[in-house]
Parts: structure tokens; C-alpha cells; sequence
């Protein structure tokens, strides 16, 4: 497979905004806030579904190599076996299906949509599930502290990301840098 100069630097650019996005959290528990899953859902809006995914995957060795990328400028192996790990490993699985969904049915927002909360839902369940063991919660409690107060903020960032997206995209078509 032979991958062109621009699209391995627009890959490269959205691992930078990955980068950037990621560390800015708000901490409201042993989960924060992070503006990470809006942009690997920019990331696989502009980028297709592989190459979004693999800007995501790239963010996630940089954290581990120990770069401070990670919420609230973390990084380090440690931190993905950490208590969030689950999330951070569950970014792969929200730039997959979201990706699927957005490129599979570019025309229909509606279905787009959707297809961006199953992610988010997988993006939580691992997550949950990972969390519950590392902190010794009960579900219950996982639930609780690593979704609950995220799902309205999430909803928001799956708008934010469909109207950014979109934009974004029909600007690279403009310019004759579409890469999809």
C-alpha cells in the first residue's frame, strides 16, 4: 500500500491535534474530562476510518513512550494500566465503529449519529469494565464515576465533531486535498 505525502501528513496533523486536545481536561473525579474523544472523532471524520484510526493509535504510543499527552498532562505505560486505561484503550475501538459509521453512511448525520454514541457506548463499556477492576469498584460504581457525568458532554462533542467534520472535509474537497 503506498500512502501519498499529504496523507501522511494530514494523519500526522491529527495526531498533533490529538496531542494538543488530549491533556486538556477537567478533573471532576478519577475520571476527567478530556477533549480527547472529540478529536479522534475529527480524526476519523477528516482522515477515513484507517487513517483516523491509526492518528489515534500513534497518540497512544506517544503517551505510553511517556509524553505528556494524556489528561491533564499525563503520560507513560503506567497510566495506560492505570484505573483509565480502559478508556484510553477503548479510543481505538470509538475511532473504528464511529469511522465505520461516519464514512459508511456519509450522507445520513442521522445514522452518523448513532453510530458515534455505539463507539462512545464501547468507549464506556471497556472502560467501566477496566476501571472497576483497577480501582477495586463495584460496576455500580464505575458507572457512576466514569460515564454518568459524561454522556451529556459526549453528546455534545459527537455534535461538535459531525458540524466541524463536515466543514473541515468539504474545505480539503475545495482545495483538492480530499483524502478519502
Amino acid at each position: 500500500m503506498k500512502v501519498k505525502t499529504n496523507e501522511m501528513t494530514q494523519t500526522a496533523v491529527m495526531t498533533a491535534v490529538l496531542c494538543i486536545l488530549g491533556p486538556l481536561t477537567v478533573p471532576i473525579g478519577p475520571v476527567p474530562i478530556s477533549l480527547a474523544p472529540l478529536a479522534i472523532l475529527l480524526a476519523v471524520y477528516v482522515l477515513g476510518t484507517l487513517k483516523g484510526t491509526a492518528a489515534c493509535a500513534l497518540y497512544l504510543l506517544i503517551g505510553a513512550f511517556g509524553l505528556p499527552v494524556f489528561s491533564g498532562f499525563s503520560g507513560g505505560f503506567a497510566k495506560i494500566a492505570g484505573p483509565t486505561g480502559g478508556y484510553l484503550i477503548g479510543y481505538i475501538f470509538l475511532a473504528l465503529i464511529a469511522g465505520w459509521f461516519i464514512h459508511k453512511f456519509y450522507d445520513n448525520v442521522v445514522i452518523q449519529f448513532l453510530g458515534m454514541c455505539l463507539g462512545m457506548a464501547v468507549l464506556y463499556a471497556l472502560g467501566t469494565v477496566w476501571l472497576s477492576q483497577a480501582a477495586g469498584m463495584t460496576f455500580k460504581e464505575a458507572l457512576a464515576a466514569g460515564v454518568i457525568p459524561f454522556v451529556l458532554v459526549d453528546l455534545i462533542k459527537i455534535v461538535c465533531a459531525i458540524v466541524l467534520g463536515r466543514a473541515v472535509n468539504s474545505r480539503l474537497e475545495a482545495g483538492g486535498f480530499r483524502t478519502k
